[in-house]
């Protein structure tokens, strides 16, 4: 499901292309007409008419397509970043179906990866639901897999009660996001440590005693 932001910006993306491509006479009935589908409307539109959301302001001028989770990636549209590895980041998720769920998103728009890249994604999911577990305390955390729109994400959702992947989400208040991200974000700068000196005790040189020789007197 789209969040909030997701769904206008992709809107957004969607009116453009209408105002370069559309006749003049159907533009205003197809502008109106995205403007007011909700989140879920939107996206089985695109499902219906075989749209990735590449068809884009971008793709228009020659530039490369975007997709929501790019544009999450690349910090177009504003995320709370949890973790991060070389391959995929963790936000979380603004619309969840319980407290402390976090979507993960791999940096590469693709439905499938590479063997390496795979592994390297399904630790960070690893490493993610097991703070959870540690953070949060949930009956168990569901790891749910989903491909919109050509970029493959996965969802790592904490059970409390009977959640599951298909549960109905809620819109999390900035307050929440805040004090979620505050509590499971490992990209936190340690507190600096004490150190304590070591006293080394400074032993004493050695007194050499030094004979000194004498020559025998001679009478």
């Amino acid at each position: 499901m789209l969040t909030k932001e997701q769904a206008e910006a992709v809107k957004k993306q969607i009116i453009h292309h209408i105002e370069e491509s559309f006749p003049e006479d159907k533009k205003s009935f197809a502008r109106k007409r995205i403007e007011s589908m909700a989140s879920e409307e939107l996206e089985e539109f695109l499902k219906k008419n075989n749209l990735s959301m590449n068809q884009t302001s971008q793709e228009a001028n020659g530039k490369s397509p975007q997709c929501v989770f790019c544009s999450i990636i690349s910090g177009d549209i504003s995320s709370h970043k949890i973790d991060e590895n070389e391959f995929a980041i963790a936000v979380l998720e603004i619309n969840p179906i319980s407290k402390g769920h976090i979507l993960v998103i791999p940096k590469e728009h693709s439905a499938s990866h590479k063997k390496e890249q795979k592994k390297i994604i399904e630790k960070l999911v690893k490493d993610i639901s097991k703070l959870l577990e540690q953070k949060l305390k949930p009956k168990k955390v569901i790891i749910s897999h989903s491909n919109l729109f050509g970029h493959g994400t996965t969802s790592v959702i904490p059970q409390f009660n009977n959640e599951t992947a298909e549960s109905e989400r809620h819109s999390a208040t900035p307050e929440e996001i805040s004090e979620l991200q505050k509590l499971l974000s490992t990209r936190k700068e340690n507190p600096t440590k004490k150190v304590e000196k070591i006293r080394v005790k400074k032993s004493k040189p050695e007194r050499i005693e030094e004979k000194t020789w004498l020559p025998r007197r001679i009478p």
